[in-house]
C-alpha cells in the first residue's frame, strides 16, 4: 500500500514521469481488463458507501449498484476511446490500451479521493467542498499531462483541446447508448 500511496503523490507532483512509468509496464490485455474491472468495482463500492453515510435522493440509474457498475464501466471505456480518437485530429499517437491504462490509474486515484471525502464531509461540509474542488483541479492537471505524454502532442493546449473534444464525443456517444437502452431524461432525474 505504501508503494501505491507514494506513486499517487508522485502522480500529483510529476504526472509525466508517472505516465512514462505506467506506459513502460505494457500490461497485457488480461491485466488491463482486470485492472479495469477492479477500479470500476472499487468506485461502485465507494459510491454506495458514501450513499450509506450521506443518504439523499439519487437518480434511479445510479441507485442500482448493477446499473451503476455498467454505467461506470461504459463511461470509462467510452472516455478512453474518445480520448484516443480525438487525439488523432492533432496527430496523437497513443493507442487505446495506453490511454485506458492511464485512465484506469486515474480511476484508482479517484477511489482514494472519494474515500477521503467520505471521511471529511461528515466533519465539515466546507472543507469537503474545498477538497473536492482541489481534487477536481488536480485531476484535470494530471489528465492533461497524461494526454500530452501518451499522445506526444507537445502542448498542454492541444491536450486540453483533445480533452474537450473527447468529453463532447463521449457525452454524445453515452446519450445515444442510453437512448438505445430506453433510458429517458425523466428516469435520470426522478427523485432529484
Amino acid at each position: 500500500m505504501q508503494g501505491v500511496l507514494s506513486l499517487a503523490v508522485q502522480t500529483v507532483v510529476a504526472p509525466r514521469d508517472v505516465a512514462r512509468l505506467l506506459l513502460s509496464i505494457r500490461p497485457g490485455r488480461e491485466a488491463l481488463a482486470t485492472a479495469f474491472a477492479l477500479v470500476v468495482v472499487l468506485n461502485a463500492l465507494v459510491f454506495q458507501g458514501s450513499r450509506l453515510l450521506m443518504p439523499g435522493p439519487v437518480p434511479p440509474l445510479l441507485g442500482n449498484p448493477v446499473s451503476f457498475l455498467v454505467l461506470q464501466g461504459g463511461t470509462l471505456a467510452l472516455t478512453a476511446l474518445a480520448l484516443t480518437w480525438t487525439a488523432r485530429l492533432f496527430d496523437g499517437r497513443g493507442r487505446f490500451e495506453e490511454v485506458a491504462l492511464l485512465l484506469i490509474w486515474m480511476q484508482g486515484l479517484r477511489v482514494l479521493v472519494q474515500a477521503a471525502l467520505m471521511l471529511i464531509l461528515p466533519l465539515s461540509a466546507g472543507l469537503g467542498t474545498l477538497a473536492l474542488a482541489v481534487g477536481t483541479a488536480v485531476g484535470v492537471w494530471i489528465l492533461l499531462n497524461f494526454l500530452d505524454e501518451v499522445h506526444g502532442l507537445g502542448s498542454l493546449f492541444k491536450a486540453a483541446l483533445v480533452l474537450m473534444l473527447g468529453v463532447i464525443a463521449m457525452a454524445f456517444a453515452l446519450s445515444v447508448l442510453l437512448a438505445l437502452a430506453g433510458v429517458t431524461p425523466n428516469e435520470m432525474t426522478t427523485n432529484v
